[in-house]
């Protein structure tokens, strides 16, 4: 059983503050200013350039990502970590459609996150071969899969509504249609059970700076199902993932296994930041965090519903059909996040009506969500939003 008042004591959350926004950036976990401190002071400061070797941090793509591959189900050795979210869906949609080249149809959804969209549309483009993106309502997935499709790219968790694809069911669906799949897990790796391995995913990629609690601009992992991680091709032929880097060939030679999904040198001070926010997760499981977060967000929705009549749910009801987030929508959706911003609640908005909470039961509990609820009922009955200076736009909303 985790021990939810054990997680919340290894986070940072500023007094006064109700953080429901770690669907968008994790909180500090208490541990990482130390580590990456040590990693500075220590490996850098005295090794120099002996820790690639002193203080292994060449390794560390491998070794970290094998920790991410516990938290979603994937066999050792099949998880890397470098570069970013955007380079690794690139590196995934290209290997996959040299797998399956006779079909020319890629598969995705009015949910999946658009920059997932813009690197389909301009690596098609590159391609020039004729492929097409055709993008489908979630609810059309199902349906649209057919012997057309080359892969099937697919968010799991939708960034604004939180409504959950079945991974499971989609890709037993693509696969008895020739497709592969590719999943985005940016929404659902360390926010509910993932098990890429018993669904048969193809490729999986995501984010570590949300649930993951790795900090800004935190590198992104890939994985490979180990059927096909001895033929990808890498389509970004970077010097980590050559066989022997150090040999310095003209010629690129793949590296074996995932290792051939590397790109660019290991951004070491980050991943040592993101090793230390993942010993948060030593001990949690992620049926109880899914237990846990999915009647937080019963509660909450239960309470916006009697208290706040003007906001709309945007997110599923069902528990089971969304991920670890409740969004609603409002038209003055920008200026009411600003407000309850201002007065201690973190959440976000997403363009153009849609306020977004994000539910974490790491560090939040019913107490906080009562609270919240609170300050949410004051703004909206009030009408405290509409103070002029809750309109200007920020650049990140």
């Amino acid at each position: 059983m985790t021990d939810f008042q054990k997680t919340r004591s290894l986070f940072q959350i500023p007094d006064g503050v109700i953080y429901l926004d770690g669907n968008s950036l994790g909180p500090l976990p208490r541990a990482v200013p130390d580590r990456v401190g040590r990693m500075i002071a220590e490996e850098w400061g005295q090794e120099l350039i002996r820790g690639w070797n002193s203080a292994g941090w060449m390794t560390m793509p491998r070794r970290i990502g094998d920790r991410i591959g516990r938290l979603i189900g994937a066999p050792a050795g099949t998880v890397v970590i470098g570069d970013t979210l955007s380079i690794k869906v690139y590196q995934a949609l290209a290997s996959a459609l040299e797998l399956n080249p006779a079909r020319r149809v890629i598969l995705s959804d009015s949910g999946n996150f658009p920059s997932d969209l813009y690197i389909a549309d301009g690596l098609l483009k590159s391609l020039a071969r004729d492929h097409t993106l055709k993008v489908v309502t979630p609810e059309e997935v199902d349906a649209a899969i057919d012997e057309t499709v080359a892969v099937v790219m697919l968010t799991e968790v939708d960034y604004r509504t939180g409504r959950l694809h079945d991974m499971k069911t989609l890709t037993a669906k693509a696969h008895a249609a020739g497709a592969l799949t590719i999943w985005d897990l940016a929404h659902s790796a360390g926010a509910i059970p993932v098990d890429l391995a018993a669904a048969g995913a193809d490729f999986a990629v995501g984010c570590t700076y949300k649930y993951l609690n790795g900090g800004p601009g935190a590198p992104a992992f890939i994985y490979v199902a180990p059927a096909h991680v001895e033929r990808v091709r890498p389509a970004l032929s970077g010097w980590m993932g050559h066989a022997a880097p150090f040999a310095f060939d003209l010629d690129y030679r793949a590296g074996p296994g995932i290792e051939r999904l590397r790109v660019g040198t290991p951004p070491v001070i980050a991943l040592a930041a993101l090793d230390a926010a993942l010993d948060v997760w030593d001990g949690v499981e992620m049926r109880d965090v899914r237990a846990a977060s999915a009647a937080l967000a019963d509660l909450f929705i239960r309470e916006m519903e009697a208290r706040c009549p003007d906001l709309t749910l945007a997110s599923p009801r069902d528990g089971g059909k969304r991920g670890s987030q409740v969004s609603f929508r409002h038209a003055d959706g920008y200026a009411i996040m600003q407000a309850l911003i201002a007065r201690g609640v973190i959440g976000d908005f997403r363009a153009p009506d849609m306020v977004r909470f994000g539910l974490t039961p790491l560090y939040i509990g019913a107490t906080e969500i009562r609270s919240a609820v609170d300050i949410i009922a004051d703004v909206m009955t009030h009408r405290r939003f509409d103070d002029p200076a809750y309109r200007t736009r920020a650049v990140v909303t």
